[in-house]
C-alpha cells in the first residue's frame, strides 16, 4: 500500500531564505509533497535572484507563488499542510508564526536559518518561540542553541540536519579547468566603506599577483536588488567609483564582478576567498581550498568565530601568494560536516506529524517582549512588511514607536558608557550597581536590539 505523501508548505521572504527553504524541502524526497510561497516584503527577490536561488533544487520559478501575509491562513486552510516551514528572517517569523499558531487544528510550525549562526544568539530563539522546532545544521549549533534556550527558559525542540548545499562527504579534487579565484561577498562584514575599499585593494593586489587567473567578486545582488541583509556599500558599485579605482592604481583586467548561482562559480574555482560566508562551507564540501581573511579581525562582529580551529584563516600576504587552505579534520565533525547518522531532522518531522494526528499540537503563546501590546505587534509587522502593510495601526505605530526606539537606544548607550567608564571616585558598590543596571537594561530591551 502506497503511503500518502505528507505535505509541507514553505513560506519564505528573501533570496537566501527561499534558497534554503526550497533546498530543505527538496531534500525530503518523495515522502513529502512541498509547495513554496514568497511573502510580499521589501526584500522580495527579483526574477533573476529567484532563478539563482532555486538552481539545484527540484523547483523553478513557476512553482513559487507570491502572496500577502494576510493570505497565509487562507492558503493553509486550503492546502492543509502537515508542516509549515517558516523560512523567514527572525523578526518576520515573529509576525507570521502567530497567524499559523492560532489556527484550529494547526500544522506543525518549524523554522531555521540559511547559513552560519555561530555565535548562537538568544534573540534568534525568542523570535521563533511560537515554533514547534528549529532546524540547525551542526552539532555545535545544537549545543549552543540548546544552552541558550535553557538559559532563557524556552522549551524549544532542535533538529540536526545537513545544510542542503553541502555534499555528503568532503572530497579533495584536482581540476585542470579551475581557473578562478572567487571572493564571496558578505553583505554585513566588513561593514565600513573604508574596510570594503580595503577588501577591493587586497583583491586588486591578488589579481596582479595571479595574472593568469580571473579574480571574481561574487555578489548576491545587482544594483537595486534586495538582499536578506542590507549591503550599505556594494563592492561592485564601489569599484566603479573613480576615487576607489584611483586608490587601487586602476582596476586589473582580470578583476571582475559577477553574480549568479554560487554553484556555477565554484565549478570553475581554484580557490574560495571570503571574510565570512556560507560559501566557504560549500567550497569545503567540494574539496576547493579556502582562505578566510583575518585582516579585519576574528570575532562575533565579523561572523567568523565558527571557523576558529579550522585552519582556514590567513591574511593579505597569504592571498597574494596563493596560500590556500583545507580545513582541519578535527573541526569538521562539530561544524556542519557531521556523519549522516547524526542527523535527527527526519525523525523529528515524523514525530511532529504523528503527534498532530494523535492529539493535535498545543497552543504556542508569546512570552517575550510583550510591552506595548497590540501597538508593538503592529510596529513589528509594519517594520517587516514595509509598504505591503496597509493597515492604519501600522502607520500609527510608526508615529509612536520610532521616537521611543531612539530614546531606548540613547539610554542604552549611556548605560554602557557608565558601565565601562566609571568615574575614579565611584565606590565598588556604585560601580557594581551601574554594571548591574546596564545589564538589566540590555535584557529588558532585547526586542529593541532585535530591531537593529
Amino acid at each position: 500500500m502506497t503511503q500518502t505523501p505528507r505535505r509541507m508548505l514553505v513560506v519564505a521572504d528573501s533570496d537566501s531564505y527561499i534558497k534554503w527553504g526550497a533546498a530543505f524541502a527538496g531534500q525530503r524526497g518523495g515522502e513529502w509533497h512541498s509547495s513554496l510561497v514568497l511573502v510580499k516584503t521589501p526584500v522580495l527577490p527579483s526574477a533573476r535572484q529567484l532563478d539563482a536561488a532555486l538552481a539545484g533544487t527540484p523547483f523553478d520559478a513557476r512553482d513559487v507563488r507570491t502572496i500577502d501575509v494576510d493570505d497565509v491562513a487562507e492558503l493553509i486552510q486550503r492546502e492543509r499542510p502537515h508542516i509549515v516551514l517558516l523560512a523567514l528572517r527572525g523578526p518576520l517569523v515573529r509576525v507570521v508564526a502567530p497567524i499559523v499558531a492560532a489556527m484550529p487544528g494547526r500544522p506543525a510550525i518549524i523554522s531555521g536559518f540559511p547559513g552560519l549562526t555561530i555565535p548562537a544568539e538568544p534573540k534568534a530563539i525568542i523570535y521563533r518561540e511560537q515554533c514547534d522546532m528549529i532546524v540547525l545544521h551542526s552539532t555545535r549549533e545544537v549545543r549552543e542553541f540548546s544552552a541558550n534556550a535553557a538559559q532563557i527558559g524556552i522549551g524549544m525542540r532542535f533538529a540536526l540536519a545537513r545544510l542542503p548545499f553541502l555534499d555528503d562527504v568532503v572530497r579533495q579534487r584536482t581540476r585542470t579547468d579551475a581557473t578562478s579565484i572567487v571572493f564571496a561577498v558578505q553583505a554585513k562584514v566588513p561593514a565600513s566603506r573604508e574596510e570594503r575599499v580595503q577588501v577591493l585593494a587586497l583583491l586588486a593586489d591578488a589579481a596582479r599577483a595571479h595574472s593568469s587567473r580571473r579574480v571574481v567578486v561574487k555578489t548576491r545582488a545587482r544594483r537595486g536588488e534586495a538582499q536578506t541583509h542590507l549591503e550599505q556599500f556594494d563592492l561592485g558599485h564601489l569599484l566603479d567609483q573613480p576615487d576607489v579605482s584611483d586608490s587601487l592604481g586602476g582596476v586589473p583586467e582580470n578583476l571582475v564582478v559577477s553574480d549568479g548561482p554560487m554553484a556555477d562559480h565554484l565549478s570553475r574555482a581554484a580557490a574560495l576567498v571570503t571574510v565570512s560566508s556560507t560559501a566557504a562551507l560549500e567550497a569545503i564540501a567540494q574539496g576547493i581550498p579556502v582562505l578566510l581573511l583575518d585582516d579585519f579581525g576574528v570575532g562575533p562582529q565579523q561572523i567568523n568565530t565558527v571557523f576558529v580551529g579550522s585552519g582556514l584563516f590567513g591574511n593579505a600576504a597569504n592571498l597574494a601568494r596563493g596560500d590556500w587552505r583545507h580545513p582541519e579534520p578535527a573541526w569538521l565533525d562539530d561544524n556542519y560536516f557531521h556523519p549522516d547518522q547524526a542527523s535527527t531532522v527526519d525523525d523529528r518531522l515524523a514525530d511532529l506529524v504523528a503527534r498532530r494526528a494523535a492529539r493535535g499540537l498545543p497552543a504556542l503563546e508569546r512570552r517575550f517582549n510583550l510591552t506595548g501590546g497590540s501597538l508593538r505587534r503592529a510596529f513589528e509587522r509594519k517594520r517587516m512588511l514595509g509598504h505591503y502593510d496597509r493597515s492604519l495601526s501600522g502607520a500609527l505605530s510608526l508615529v509612536v514607536a520610532l521616537p521611543v526606539r531612539a530614546l531606548v537606544r540613547r539610554a542604552r548607550r549611556i548605560a554602557r558608557m557608565l558601565q565601562f567608564a566609571p568615574s575614579p571616585s565611584d565606590t565598588p558598590k556604585t560601580v557594581a550597581s551601574v554594571a548591574a543596571g546596564g545589564d538589566v537594561l540590555r535584557r529588558v530591551t532585547l526586542a529593541e536590539e532585535a530591531a537593529e
